[in-house]
């Protein structure tokens, strides 16, 4: 049980401790792209003029939170002991946190889905979502960065027991997410086809969330694997597209 709260930087001479540093810098990084995607889409939606202010409070609120449970550790790791026994399965808070996170995230990529096959459905209720907007993206960022959050940091105390290494990763992490929430969210405007792309990877990552918190736990390599897969076969599409587009013009 790790007892600590408060990180010590001993672990500096140490060589493994650096090697546990890289690599849970890397995996946190991976781990954000889910939540960077769901905040690309989100802020999106507001006015130009608040989306980039929605972006850096949403993902400076988000490291905040990260870091204040990160300073309850010895409280998270708890999460995992079950609490009652159901369908077999014995499920803890994290679990139960995983599916509420699995839920949301899959009936709000199914919401943005519905948008965006059906605009014609939303136009009337479009200004009354407008006046929500900013602060409604910034709780809904937070809400499924703490579902992210508390699993990473599961995750971590299974890399490594010292705290220092994983506030470093995490403010790493998050320092990422905030210099490439604008470019992506920006490259996903400009290409309407990735929005779809993207949806489906939340609906994919909700029902993975779901099934981790039900006890069947699916690699993320495996997720992340198809993914990428599908983002090469769309990037091979958009540049077939630009390049008939170029001919037609030059015709």
């Amino acid at each position: 049980m790790i007892e600590f709260l408060v990180p010590h930087f001993a672990w500096l001479n140490d060589p493994t401790a650096w090697v546990a540093l890289v690599t849970l810098v890397v995996l946190e990084v991976v781990l954000g792209i889910d939540n960077l995607i769901f905040i690309s889409i989100l802020t999106n939606k507001l006015p130009p003029e608040q989306q980039v202010p929605a972006r850096r409070l949403g993902i400076g609120a988000a490291l905040i939170m990260r870091l204040l449970l990160l300073a309850t550790i010895s409280f998270i790791v708890k999460l995992t002991t079950p609490i009652f026994t159901a369908f077999g399965h014995g499920f803890s808070w994290r679990d139960l946190i995983l599916i509420a996170g699995g839920l949301f995230l899959v009936w709000k990529a199914t919401k943005e889905i519905h948008h965006t096959v059906d605009p014609e459905d939303h136009k009337d209720s479009m200004v009354g979502t407008l006046q929500l907007t900013l602060a409604g993206a910034i709780f809904q960022i937070l809400l499924l960065d703490l579902v992210f959050s508390i699993d990473s940091i599961i995750t971590a105390v299974g890399m490594t027991d010292e705290i220092a290494i994983m506030y470093v990763a995490v403010i790493v992490a998050v320092s990422v997410m905030l210099m490439a929430a604008t470019p992506l969210a920006n490259f996903i405007a400009k290409n309407p086809t990735i929005v779809m792309l993207a949806l489906g990877f939340l609906l994919m990552i909700g029902m993975t969330l779901i099934a981790d918190g039900f006890g069947f736990h699916v690699p993320k390599g495996y997720i992340y694997a198809a993914m990428g897969f599908s983002a090469l076969v769309e990037g091979l599409n958009m540049m077939a597209r630009r390049r008939k587009k170029a001919r037609d013009e030059s015709h």
